[in-house]
């Protein structure tokens, strides 16, 4: 019950702050192995991380205009990247819907920016959550069985 509830503290943490939450899971997955197990943990950890990158959603449907984001914004390669991707996924749902997925199974496009672009496009929570969890969870769990990128050829 602790490793559940850390590594679901822990996805919440890392999906705010954007440190890589596989350093954590190759840590908790010395600690037992099992297809059970493997699914349980994986569920914790993108269960935790969609709550972190509901906040980023939120953070951008909300606060697109603000100086914060304004300041985040200024960099003129944060702004490039981030114009290319709203004007790629703009009035396009299920494009959009598959980018996130995307990101949040394989990390290409990095999911923090792609949320962020999902809040500001004000892509409907409803399909954003899932959407993420679904992804999320599923590259936690392989992850959590030795399951790496590389094998799966991801990168």
């Amino acid at each position: 019950m602790l490793l559940w509830l850390s590594t679901f503290l822990i996805g919440i943490v890392t999906a705010i702050v954007p440190v890589p939450i596989e350093i954590y899971i190759a840590g908790a997955a010395t600690q037992g192995s099992g297809l059970a197990r493997a699914v349980v943990l994986g569920l914790a950890a993108g269960a935790g991380a969609t709550i972190g990158k509901i906040v980023w959603y939120v953070v951008a449907r909300r606060g697109s205009e603000s100086r914060w984001m304004q300041r985040k914004l200024a960099a003129p390669k944060v702004r490039v990247v981030y114009e290319r991707w709203v004007l790629r996924m703009e009035g396009r749902r299920f494009f959009t819907a598959g980018v996130i997925f995307l990101a949040a199974s394989v990390g290409l496009p990095p999911l923090l920016a792609m949320a962020a672009v999902a809040g500001f496009l004000k892509m409907p929570l409803w399909v954003f959550v899932p959407t993420v969890f679904v992804g999320r969870t599923l590259r936690f769990t392989l992850i959590f069985l030795g399951v790496d990128g590389l094998e799966l050829g991801f990168h």
